[in-house]
């Protein structure tokens, strides 16, 4: 396999089917994701080097590693950074039984005297995401947890993604469209699942939630990704390694903010403790705006070096137009994503080796009736840096707005 080769990382404040469904890991994320990124990554050899700088839930290193390649991915967030290396890490039979085991242990002290107290993490209204037997029922899951099992290890780091599974499956959010809702009625629901899809008592489901976990690590490949933790804008100060193929789908520009989406994951974790720190981060992501970053870009400014060719700075003033309300922070927001993909693409291109192909999966937007062709925006940095057969593919329509498609945006550097 090639060396990969990595740098001292930057001080930072902060620190989802394989087609034929046989690797249960990839049944966690939609089947069409999946058979996008296989397509890309089968049409290459064997042991070739594939970069993922978006990695989220480490879905191009799963299919990279099942189809024999060497996978470096990189992700801003702390929490999928974690899921990211616990999806691809190698797991023993003994390490599968020690977590099996665990399981049932867990599950047998819950409700006995002197079980081990948990608080509740410090999310706004938690009693929005749970029913109160819901809550107590997951804090006595973490708190015995803590207790069978109180150092990291591969049984602790499993049984963490099943609850993770579990949480959000017992919860009152619904992920199903732009603006999480709550379902009015408190208690158990199969809610829609950001990260994890798939009632008898809430053991039950728990065991349920674990057992398919413990089949996924089963069926891991043998080849394990690497997964850094960082800011894609700056991938040179990470990477000396030159890339064969980078697959990667990037935030789309849709003002989605993943760092709220995942909150509930991340405070249950311990990745965060207040709800400043998820702005701070939600500001150093790209495609993000949420609590202190959307009150940021008010002020935000374009930078000299930005990529803004005629048409991009007139989409950018229409919608700026004082019509439209909240225009000029969207133009803001607008400007900055391009701005951050810009600075990403600079330093992607100069990793990615001579006869190298990059791929971006995104799809485009649109912001008072005005559409955002981000497929040639991509296209025209790509053509700006000088890489060759630049071409925009249409995968798929994405709603029921036929302006709204996805495309993979693809190049090869000469």
């Amino acid at each position: 396999m090639p060396a990969i080769s990595l740098k001292r990382r930057p001080d930072y404040t902060f620190k989802h089917n394989i087609s034929a469904g046989r690797h249960g890991w990839l049944r966690l994320t939609p089947a069409y994701s999946v058979r996008v990124v296989e397509e890309i990554i089968r049409a290459w050899p064997q042991e070739t080097l594939v970069f993922d700088p978006f990695s989220g839930t480490a879905t191009t290193s799963l299919c990279a590693a099942y189809a024999g390649h060497a996978a470096v991915a990189m992700e801003l967030n702390p929490f999928l950074v974690w899921l990211g290396r616990a999806k691809t890490d190698l797991y023993s039979d003994s390490d599968i039984a020690h977590a099996q085991q665990g399981a049932e242990d867990l599950l047998e002290l819950i409700g006995k005297p002197g079980s081990p107290p948990y608080e509740p993490p410090r999310i706004h209204n938690i009693e929005r995401w749970w029913g109160q037997a819901e809550l107590d029922f997951l804090c006595a899951l973490m708190g015995g947890l803590g207790h069978i099992m109180p150092r990291p290890n591969r049984a602790r780091t499993l049984l963490l993604i099943a609850f993770c599974r579990f949480m959000i499956r017992v919860s009152n959010a619904a992920f199903n469209h732009q603006s999480m809702s709550f379902k009015s009625d408190a208690g158990t629901s199969d809610a829609q699942m950001v990260l994890f899809s798939g009632t008898t008592g809430l053991s039950d489901l728990f065991r349920e939630d674990a057992s398919l976990i413990l089949t996924s690590a089963r069926e891991n490949p043998p080849l394990k990704a690497t997964i850094i933790e960082g800011d894609s804008r700056l991938v040179t100060q990470y990477l000396d390694t030159s890339f064969d193929l980078l697959v990667t789908s990037p935030p789309y520009p849709n003002r989605m903010s993943y760092i709220r989406e995942l909150r509930p994951y991340m405070y249950w974790l311990g990745y965060l403790g207040s709800a400043r720190e998820a702005g701070e981060l939600d500001w150093q992501a790209i495609g993000g705006t949420w609590g202190i970053a959307t009150s940021r870009l008010q002020e935000w400014k374009r930078s000299p070096d930005g990529f803004y060719p005629r048409y991009f700075v007139e989409i950018l003033e229409s919608i700026a137009h004082a019509d439209n309300k909240s225009g000029r922070l969207l133009s803001n927001y607008v400007a900055k994503y391009f701005e951050d993909m810009w600075k990403h693409f600079q330093g992607a291109t100069e990793l990615t080796a001579r006869g190298g192909e990059i791929h971006y999966i995104v799809g485009n937007s649109v912001f008072y009736g005005i559409c955002l062709p981000v497929e040639r925006l991509f296209s025209d940095m790509f053509r700006e840096l000088g890489l060759t057969d630049v071409s925009i593919r249409v995968l798929r329509k994405r709603n029921s707005k036929k302006e709204l498609l996805e495309f993979d945006v693809s190049g090869r550097k000469l």
